[in-house]
């Protein structure tokens, strides 16, 4: 779960009425819906080449792959898990764990300086939004490692590039780049007064408390603590630090300025009301944004990255931010005000939001007065994190979502793929396909390839297999009598277009993994996390629309092959092979890599299938370049109810071979484990810890946790989202024999 201002996405807001697998899946065998594995094929380019060449997979009870063959192995021994002590109501241990032989020390936390002129962090929390924009934002999540210098990370040619990759296992990487997504800010301790509100239920919508004040101040330092942090990093010795006046440090924030590129950029659905953003409010200009420029990403959530070396986030819960307290829009000349309205409505934006009430004093966030703002978020951005004065982008031809993770695959004949999730309960799966192969010699000749390509959706099918449908203007009923008049509107109406071609709605699709093709593994094989949903299979029955007017939290889908579990607590893992060996393929192979749960249980729904420690809630998902899967997860954090066996939230380690799987981390109380990555070598593992201490009133900001101070890092006072790098005392690979 997300922190309280966050909605827990166990929420519908998918209105199609598309066809169910599981009205077939009574009568069909299992033994169907096995994968069919193929013959090796030839090695697929990524940009470190044989080290880091990435794969997919196309069934539904995977044929293991024989032992040792695409992957390297798992080296340590499963750690306890962090659970709930009654006499206390706290977890055992505010502390991140990791296995004996490990070492969890914390990088960079929320505060801290990263650029130049930035100030030092106060423990009050007194620092204003201008000291914000400079240090390290707040609820870090999705990040990427770029080595340093730049060439390390970015080869001229195909050979140059597979030599890197091989260098990098025999060269030590003590110097790079660090980017970090910030998803949102916990109001309660990001001032030092608090920002007090009742949050949302699936019944009611968060609202302020009589009382509580909102600010102008208050809402530029929560916009300034929002969107990424570049932040150079280093090793000095065996210790790994920040660098707090590099000239690679930089701060993309809500406010941030934005080009807008692809398909939808100058579409009228895009030009929103200008206004003049000042850190004493935002003044309307009387004129129009051009439909090429936004301001700000919001709510960044999961992350890619790409083969010519820029940084990818996505924005994810968006909607929160705006509000529509009329429930009636301002007049647009050539859009109808229903159309509007039932665009809001299918992507959730209500009266009041999340509770942060920035349309109260920032007119720009109203959803009433300036309905076209929303239109420009639910992108995913790039970022290239080389070049500070570089101007990030929207890439509108991968579509508007609640985007969660953006993962690539370059196939034998260059071309290349992205892999995303939309996380909101009964959404969809999605992959983008560039229009053009890569060009492994010239960095820049890649630059444009984001915006010319073919946007599909994921329809699984009860036999194991499934099919990519395009979301092309004019086809498949993506026509204007439909409400889709260009392909700019397709993208900006995403899932209405995905809702329309009869896609399959899944348990909250979030981040997807890659599985490198390596030790002989040759196959595209791709995961992705479906972290729970409680309206599985239950009554009344309802499904998505077609035309994309049901109203937001309404849908209850009966269970299908892919989506198998009534009242999906505990969440699954699913997985798929492109046929063909092609990220041009319109038809995969499938199957449910593991399903979660507590063996403990004595609901035989809720007991999962898991071979390996328990765990729920599957979110963060990546591998690394051994092979090994890592698995984050995000549930409510305090080893209460359902997860009174679980305990805290931990990130696994799994055998995509024996689907085996192995509990490595274990987190502080009330809080989200997120973002994985490693340094080339291996070597060094960073990862966040989002939220510590979540629900703490902000007249006791460490009611429930003093992290990570109590892990010690920093001063007491208030807990501080912060990323952590993880080392083994041998200096060995990590997670390795």
């Amino acid at each position: 779960m997300k922190g309280s201002l966050h909605p827990k996405n166990n929420q519908t807001i998918n209105p199609s009425g598309n066809e169910s697998i599981r009205d077939v899946i009574e009568r069909v065998s299992m033994k169907r819906r096995r994968f069919i594995l193929t013959a090796v094929g030839t090695s697929v380019l990524t940009v470190l080449g044989d080290v880091s060449i990435s794969g997919f997979l196309q069934s539904v009870e995977a044929t293991p792959i024989p032992e040792g063959t695409g992957f390297g192995g798992i080296g340590f021994k499963s750690i306890p898990p962090n659970l709930n002590n009654p006499a206390t109501g706290l977890l055992e241990k505010d502390l991140v764990s990791v296995p004996a032989g490990y070492k969890a020390e914390v990088l960079v936390a929320w505060g801290d300086p990263i650029m130049p002129g930035a100030p030092d962090w106060l423990s009050n929390a007194s620092q204003n939004a201008a000291a914000q924009e400079k240090q390290f934002g707040m609820h870090a999540d999705g990040m990427y490692y770029f080595p340093l210098p730049q060439e390390r990370f970015i080869g001229q040619t195909l050979s140059s590039l597979r030599r890197s990759a091989r260098s990098f296992l025999n060269q030590p990487l003590n110097r790079g780049l660090l980017c970090v997504n910030h998803e949102y800010t916990q109001e309660e301790i990001l001032h030092p007064d608090g920002l007090t509100f009742t949050p949302a239920t699936e019944t009611t919508p968060a609202v302020g408390q009589p009382g509580s004040q909102v600010t102008i101040e208050k809402v530029r330092k929560s916009q300034a603590a929002h969107g990424v942090s570049v932040v150079e990093i280093f090793k000095n010795g065996n210790k790994w630090s920040f660098n707090r006046n590099s000239s690679y440090g930089r701060r993309i924030t809500g406010n941030t300025e934005i080009r807008i590129s692809g398909p939808a950029a100058g579409s009228a659905l895009l030009k929103s009301k200008k206004f003049s953003i000042t850190p004493n409010g935002s003044v309307d200009s009387g004129t129009l944004n051009d439909g090429h420029t936004a301001y700000g990403t919001l709510n960044n959530c999961a992350n890619g990255h790409t083969p010519w070396g820029t940084y990818l986030t996505c924005e994810e819960n968006w909607n929160g931010y705006f509000a529509n307290p009329t429930e009636d829009v301002v007049s647009i000349p050539g859009i109808e005000k229903s159309d509007i309205l039932a665009g809001q409505n299918r992507y959730g934006v209500s009266t009041s939001g999340f509770g942060y009430r920035w349309h109260e004093v920032d007119p720009r966030f109203d959803a009433s007065t300036n309905p076209l703002e929303p239109h420009l978020f639910g992108w995913v951005v790039e970022i290239d994190p080389y070049n500070p004065q570089s101007k990030p982008v929207k890439r509108t031809a991968l579509g508007r979502f609640k985007h969660e993770s953006a993962q690539y695959v370059v196939d034998d004949n260059y071309y290349v793929a992205f892999y995303m999730g939309d996380d909101e309960r009964n959404e969809y799966i999605y992959k983008f396909v560039c229009a053009k192969p890569l060009n492994p010699q010239n960095r820049d000749a890649n630059r444009d390839l984001l915006d010319n390509g073919i946007l599909y959706v994921a329809k699984f099918k009860d036999n194991g297999t499934g099919e990519w449908l395009p979301l092309v203007y004019g086809q498949r009923g993506l026509t204007p009598e439909n409400g889709f008049r260009s392909q700019a509107e397709v993208l900006v109406k995403t899932r209405q277009a995905a809702d329309r071609v009869g896609a399959t709605m899944m348990d909250r699709p979030e981040w997807t993994a890659v599985r490198p093709r390596i030790g002989g593994f040759k196959e595209i094989e791709v995961y992705c996390t479906l972290t729970n949903n409680s309206r599985r299979g239950t009554e009344p029955v309802s499904s998505n629309e077609p035309d994309g007017t049901t109203g937001a939290g309404s849908a209850r889908p009966p269970v299908d092959a892919a989506n198998p579990r009534p009242d999906n607590r505990y969440g699954h893992i699913v997985r798929w092979r492109e046929d063909g060996r092609s990220v041009k393929a319109t038809t995969f192979r499938w199957d449910i890599f593991v399903e979660c749960g507590d063996k403990s249980n004595s609901e035989p729904n809720l007991v999962g299938n898991i071979k390996g420690d328990d765990f729920g809630a599957p979110d963060g998902l990546w591998f690394d370049d051994f092979g090994r899967l890592w698995i984050q997860t995000d549930q409510a954090g305090d080893g209460l109810g359902d997860w009174v066996n679980i305990g805290s939230n931990v990130m696994m380690c799994a055998d995509p071979n024996t689907k085996q799987i192995r509990r490595f981390l274990t987190s502080p109380t009330n809080c989200e484990v997120t973002g994985v990555v490693t340094t080339p070598d291996g070597k060094a593992m960073f990862i966040n810890i989002q939220h510590p201490g979540d629900g703490s009133q902000p007249s006791n900001p460490t009611e429930f946790s003093n992290w990570p101070h109590s892990q010690g890092y920093g001063p007491s006072g208030r807990p501080r989202s912060s990323t952590v790098v993880i080392t083994r005392n041998d200096g060995g690979i990590i997670g390795g024999l």
